[in-house]
């Protein structure tokens, strides 16, 4: 197994060009950040992300979870690690200062987000959790509610869970059947939730987990949802953690990967009912836990670009060392990564990896736009952001899984073993197109709510705007090529578009069929322009020789060997979608 080292100079230029850093600091919430002020915090990070967090990935994986005695125990090394990062504030980079947090752009810590996730990806679901409950509390939650428990959220010192499936529900959240009972001015919470991520551990004093649970009486369907907090520990008169509330691990899952994570199922009110409180109005609690799973799904993307980093960085290592054949101009036997063919599916790691985490960077800043911005730009930013973040919870996470199988490629016989740990981000990244919504869930939305929805019209202006961008990479001497190639792959996605608009509301099984590939095609074309325009960003910029000669090569392979998958995409996303159901259900 190889150490983790985050690549700093590739988020510091995500940061700078494809977010576009400057201008999210101009906002006047961030009035006295200056850019240069990022820079020690992302080395710091960094520096915290290798010494203290990557240790504990491979004993997170061999050890795992259990439970004892009602609790669930995990790797007593995750509680150390979990401590060190909330004494040094790491979970409040982005939260509000009322609220304890440090108050900067979301844009930032989205960067330092992706260095836990590499380091150990079942640890940091505890932190990107508790993340988006804050968010959800903050958007939703009474005053006084806030006051109670956003401060803790915010530090991370009291971690949050999201409660939405059960056994005969899945992702049909309408099927749910957790009660809540009134009692006074709280309710009695009744039900069992399973595959809850982090749904309990002793790593921290309280646990505040919020719940979909349907109030007695409420209405059939979403509509008779509502959202409550629950938290582990009932708070005495002072605020701190009292008397255990009525809610339990009933069990953990054995997983095929993110061993360290504990995936729970939950029992609620056993005895006298959970005690739980009200988050936002009656009835409304699915739009209220949408703006805690949009957060996830944003960070679930980016935790394929950051398990894609870690495999990247392993398979580069061993092919550096691994000596097997001959190649030109190297004296004996030879490491591999001198054959052409395994650079190759280096190369196809890295330029997706670095594609998608430019298309990650200005998809976390639109999120400070939206809740910093001032006249139009909120609403405009909140449509942009609406319209991605299916794409960059789909693309990112699917994708993930060709990197990290590559990872496996690379080191031959020897990755399928679990000495070298390559096998181990291959069986971590199989959950994330999965988990926050499928990528059916993901394409069905992106197709349906985001496409359909306006008659594409968000997406059209979207490929306008880096049409723009093509213009001037084609207008750059060095560029010219890959602006065509650019164009090219954003052409294709709007003929997609196109033909969803015109056959998505007459053929009822159009979106489903088209959904996933068109999904894909934009992830690939989008991806690839934003990447290309930070890139014609960092050179105006002036940026270091030999990182802008190794960005425009990764560049054009990118242009050369992926952005072509937009022909197969487009393709599939406008076959007769009545090839797909031409088999009866009880023939499949």
């Amino acid at each position: 197994m190889t150490d983790y080292n985050a690549p700093l100079d590739d988020i510091r230029f995500c940061a700078r060009y494809a977010a576009g850093l400057s201008d999210v600091l101009a906002l006047d919430a961030f009035d006295g950040v200056e850019l240069d002020d990022i820079d020690p915090i992302l080395d710091e990070a960094a520096r915290f992300a290798r010494d203290v967090i990557a240790p504990t990935n491979r004993i997170g994986d061999t050890e795992g979870c259990r439970v004892e005695d009602g609790k669930v125990i995990v790797p007593a090394e995750f509680g150390d690690a979990y401590a060190q990062l909330v004494e040094n504030g790491w979970l409040g980079i982005g939260g509000p200062p009322e609220y304890d947090g440090m108050g900067l752009p979301e844009t930032v810590a989205h960067a330092t987000t992706e260095m836990w996730q590499s380091a150990n990806l079942g640890f940091s679901l505890v932190s990107l959790l508790t993340r988006d409950a804050a968010s959800a509390m903050s958007a939703h939650a009474s005053d006084q509610l806030k006051q109670t428990y956003l401060p803790k959220l915010t530090t991370g010192e009291w971690p949050g869970t999201m409660h939405l499936t059960e056994a005969q529900a899945g992702s049909d959240l309408a099927a749910i059947t957790t009660r809540a009972v009134r009692d006074g001015d709280a309710f009695r919470i009744h039900g069992t939730k399973i595959f809850i991520t982090w749904g309990d551990h002793e790593i921290a004093k309280n646990i505040v987990h919020l719940v979909l649970a349907r109030i007695d009486g409420a209405p059939e369907g979403v509509r008779g949802i509502s959202l409550f907090v629950v938290p582990k520990y009932l708070l005495d008169e002072n605020g701190e953690p009292g008397e255990r509330n009525d809610v339990y691990p009933a069990s953990v899952e054995h997983k095929l990967g993110i061993h360290g994570s504990p995936t729970c199922v939950m029992s609620f009110g056993d005895d006298d009912g959970a005690v739980g409180y009200l988050v936002g109005e009656e009835n409304k609690g699915l739009a209220a836990m949408f703006t805690m799973m949009n957060h996830a799904r944003i960070g679930v993307g980016q935790q394929g670009v950051a398990i894609g980093e870690r495999s990247y960085q392993q398979a580069v290592a061993y092919a550096r060392e691994r000596l097997q054949g001959r190649a030109p101009g190297i004296e004996g036997r030879a490491p591999i990564v001198h054959h052409a063919d395994v650079r190759r599916m280096l190369m196809l790691m890295r330029s997706q990896i670095e594609a998608m985490r430019a298309l990650g960077a200005y998809t976390a800043s639109l999120v400070d736009r939206e809740r910093h911005g001032a006249g139009e730009q909120p609403a405009a930013a909140a449509r942009r952001l609406a319209l991605l973040t299916p794409v960059a919870k789909g693309w990112q996470t699917e994708t993930s899984l060709e990197i990290t199988s590559l990872g496996v490629q690379v080191h031959g016989g020897m990755g399928y073993v679990e000495e070298t740990g390559s096998a181990q981000h291959y069986r971590d990244a199989r959950i994330l197109p999965i988990y926050e919504g499928t990528t059916g869930i993901q394409a069905g939305d992106f197709a349906g709510r985001k496409i359909l929805a306006d008659e594409g019209r968000e997406i059209l202006a979207l490929i306008g705007e880096l049409g723009a961008t093509c213009d001037a990479l084609e207008a750059d001497d060095e560029l010219g090529g890959v602006g065509a190639d650019i164009r090219s792959g954003l052409a294709l996605l709007e003929r997609g578009v196109d033909w969803l608009v015109e056959n998505g509301t007459t053929n009822a099984a159009a979106a489903g069929s088209s959904g996933v590939n068109l999904l894909m095609l934009a992830g690939v074309a989008l991806g690839g322009a934003i990447l290309a325009g930070a890139t014609l960003a960092a050179k105006s910029a002036g940026e270091d020789a030999d990182f802008m000669a190794g960005k425009k090569a990764t560049l054009r392979f990118y242009c050369a060997h992926v952005l072509p998958r937009a022909h197969g995409y487009l393709a599939a996303a406008t076959a007769d979608p009545d090839e797909t159901m031409a088999i009866a259900a009880d023939r499949l």
